[in-house]
């Protein structure tokens, strides 16, 4: 499985301990993120990995910065995308169970250990495929404004 991760200039130890710990799990990882600690914009590394994703580069994405919120904020603008800034195990569960979320945002200052245990619950929970939760996905994904 290809999982594509992103990082702004907060996040750059984070996902060096997170791809480490992925590729250790069997994963093969892709690298859209910064590596320097030079101020950059974050949404632009966003957008990237949400068109990987739709382009079917890459299976899932991990996405680091500050707080999370303005990399989930950024990538949703991805159409089809389903983004979750997730900050505990039960939200990992529950995003791909019920919403069949395609990428998860995380906060770096998070602990690495929680961090670990968060991306390995995404990664390794099945999306439930219930009838009304691919009615409201489909709404969601088919939405224009």
């Amino acid at each position: 499985m290809k999982i594509g991760i992103a990082n702004d200039h907060h996040g750059i130890l984070v996902k060096q301990e997170l791809t480490k710990f992925l590729i250790s799990k069997g994963y093969n990882v892709i690298n859209y993120g910064t590596d320097s600690d030079e101020n950059i914009d974050y949404c632009d590394f966003a957008f990237k990995v949400g068109e990987e994703v739709i382009n079917k580069k890459i299976d899932y994405g991990i996405l680091l910065c500050n707080t999370g919120i303005g990399m989930s904020i950024a990538c949703n603008k991805v159409k089809k995308i389903r983004c979750a800034k997730v900050s505990n195990v039960y939200e990992a569960q529950m995003t791909r169970r019920d919403n069949d979320a395609n990428v998860i945002a995380l906060s770096a200052r998070e602990d690495i250990e929680k961090l670990k245990e968060i991306v390995n619950v995404f990664l390794n929970t099945p999306y439930a495929n219930i009838e009304r939760y691919n009615r409201r996905k489909d709404k969601i994904d088919n939405y224009d404004s």
